[in-house]
């Protein structure tokens, strides 16, 4: 059994195996970037050692300082984790070359599986059923325009050394497919270093459903069920769950059984995920699931596997690449109850999910608990604690919040109410999202497509109203703060000027007219049970969280920096490089349309305009780095301009 394990990432991931490691008393060494120096990953190990400066390609992307690393430090084996360089099986292969242990599958599978069209022919060659499309070598704008067409509209354009959602884009229409091309090309190589695609036939109805697989060194190869990840946001998972909804026996025997042929077409060793998409307008069927790709990799949505199947992933992995065999047999495995999993991310959603960063003054997930009575657990995890920042230079993903319960019914209660436990601020988190995608109708019936919140986005990104519970809050924090201003009638309509109380509640002024009785509720004892109930104070302001969201209240309307679209000012929403610029000072712009692309974060990020307006400024080039904050275009509307 391996003793001593460098692991090869950072965050959430980096705790998530020390925390085995502890468990099998294995020792740990992580490794940092300047960023990272105090992070908790780096707090949990047995040792750290830094390789490098902040940004991920002068560090976390680097595999001669992390091969060094684990040679300086004694470390007998390596963990990539996820992301980063775990798919990279040049790295793997300098492991190996190294005399230590990769934990993981071999290079060979990873190259095997790691271009989506070569994959495709193997899986073909295997007999696993893939979805109509180009794979060509001939990457000319002409004949992938001209293979599209082919195919039919709407198609998909795919980063063929693609992940995680990057290097992809839906078309609808001929007309649209150059531009869609050429932005997919430049993400593709932004990422990974290869703009090469390949078109594939867009499914309407879509589910995204993938298998679990896992192998070992002595030809043994199981499956552990499936895993419906259909719940995204720009082809990035939000809510992921186990089993599928829907899934019958015969479909589940027929999907995983492709998954195993899929993995042992390669002869696969370790911990992998074979995704399919199912057309799902007949439900789940058999000859409807076809083939997208496998995942060479431990997965983010690994623990909804775990808690269906009473299974640790990560020591399995450990297990296998120390030589032993797969710890159960095929039919040692079965489904119990039901998972799911929400991830929990640094952004804004009524800004476009733009990535929030900062410092997490406050930080409240919740606590792991088992209810053995009830069969009801949660499972936080997260590789930061408050008083952490999250950093501009690596994902914004906060923690991941699973739960386990005997039905899907309670499973959806469970993560719901985990959710909108949630307590972070000043940075933003998209708690609330979670909370209103929990209690839709449709995810609740289990017939959610991956485009479900593209097309909901509106409603489920609106501003929030003032809800009973965030009312009843502020009026506990008003009365609170002026008690000699409460009697009998408390806060009324037309009151005298010492009784009437306007807040500003998130830049937008309420007036607090009734008292409804809260004055009698109002012993001193309630005070210090203010935070219990998400009530803090900030000198004369408050910060108030109800249902996951943080609510700022003050008596005096502040501004902004983040508030820009008011004025036509837009501002960078964080460090970046400008990518695209299709404006220039003195055009005629109309609402929604297309100023400059940032790339930030690893992501491109559209900045539209506000409303109808002139461009009245705008000074950028493509490849121009701007920080956080700095002015990018000034928009004046129409009839001001005339």
């Amino acid at each position: 059994m391996i003793t001593s394990l460098l692991i090869a990432n950072r965050g959430e991931i980096a705790c998530r195996i020390i925390r085995t490691c502890q468990a099998m008393g294995i020792r740990t060494v992580a490794v940092y970037s300047d960023a990272d120096a105090n992070a908790l990953h780096v707090r949990q190990a047995d040792e750290a050692v830094h390789i490098g400066p902040s940004p991920a390609r002068e560090s976390y992307l680097v595999g001669e300082k992390i091969v060094a690393a684990a040679k300086a430090t004694g470390a007998e084996a390596i963990h990539p984790g996820y992301g980063f360089l775990s798919e990279n099986a040049d790295f793997a292969q300098a492991v190996k070359a190294a005399g230590l242990i990769w934990v993981g599958p071999n290079p060979d599978s990873i190259r095997a599986m790691g271009l989506k069209d070569a994959a495709k022919e193997r899986m073909i060659a295997a007999g696993v059923p893939v979805t109509p499309g180009y794979l060509g070598e001939d990457q000319s704008p002409d004949r992938l325009q001209a293979e599209a067409d082919a195919i039919g509209y709407p198609v998909l354009i795919k980063a063929v050394a693609g992940g995680g959602g990057k290097g992809m884009r839906r078309v609808d229409a001929a007309a649209e497919f150059r531009d869609a091309l050429a932005s997919c090309q430049r993400e593709a190589a932004s990422s990974f270093g290869d703009d090469r695609v390949l078109i594939e036939k867009y499914i309407l109805s879509p589910r995204h459903i993938e298998v679990q697989v896992f192998g070992d060194t002595h030809g043994n190869l199981v499956h552990l069920f499936e895993r419906d990840c259909s719940l995204q946001r720009r082809h990035q998972k939000v809510i992921e769950e186990a089993p599928a909804p829907g899934m019958d026996e015969t479909t589940r025997e027929a999907i995983c059984a492709a998954a195993v042929r899929a993995a042992k077409a390669v002869d696969y060793v370790g911990a992998g995920t074979i995704e399919f998409i199912a057309d799902a307008s007949e439900g789940l069927r058999a000859d409807r699931i076809w083939f997208m790709e496998m995942n060479t990799r431990l997965q983010v949505e690994h623990p909804v596997t775990e808690e269906i199947t009473g299974v640790d992933l990560v020591e399995w992995q450990l297990r296998v690449a120390s030589g032993e065999p797969l710890p159960k047999r095929q039919e040692e495995l079965a489904i119990n109850g039901w998972a799911m999993e929400a991830r929990l991310y640094a952004e804004d959603p009524t800004t476009g999910f733009l990535p929030s960063i900062g410092r997490l003054d406050r930080l409240a997930l919740g606590t792991d608990w088992d209810d053995r009575q009830s069969g009801q657990r949660a499972r936080i995890e997260t590789g930061v604690e408050q008083g952490d920042a999250i950093s501009p230079y690596y994902d914004p993903m906060i923690a991941k919040l699973i739960v386990h319960a005997k039905t899907r019914a309670n499973a959806v209660e469970l993560l719901e109410l985990t959710c909108g436990q949630i307590k972070v601020w000043p940075v933003r988190t998209n708690a609330n999202f979670l909370v209103h995608l929990l209690r839709e109708p449709e995810f609740i019936a289990g017939g959610v497509e991956t485009g479900f919140i593209a097309e909901h986005a509106d409603h489920l990104t609106a501003p929030p109203e003032l809800s009973p519970d965030l009312d009843y809050k502020v009026r506990l924090w008003l009365i609170d703060a002026f008690p000699a201003a409460t009697g009998p009638m408390g806060f009324r309509l037309n009151a005298p000027p010492a009784l009437d109380r306007a807040v500003f509640i998130n830049g937008k002024r309420h007036v607090f007219d009734a008292d409804d009785g809260l004055t009698a509720l109002m012993p001193s004892s309630l005070t210090a049970q203010f935070e219990t109930m998400g009530i803090y104070k900030q000198g004369e302001d408050a910060v108030i969280f109800s249902d996951g969201l943080a609510h700022h209240l003050t008596f005096a309307s502040r501004a902004s920096a983040a508030g820009t679209a008011g004025d036509g000012a837009i501002l960078a929403p964080m460090p970046g490089r400008i990518t695209v610029i299709d404006t220039k000072a003195g055009d005629l712009v109309v609402k929604g349309e297309m100023l400059v692309t940032l790339e930030a974060m690893k992501m491109e990020h559209a900045l539209r305009a506000p409303f109808d307006g002139t461009v009245m400024f705008m000074d950028l080039t493509v490849g121009q780095q701007v920080t956080d904050g700095q002015l990018l275009v000034q928009v004046e509307k129409v009839e001001a301009a005339q």
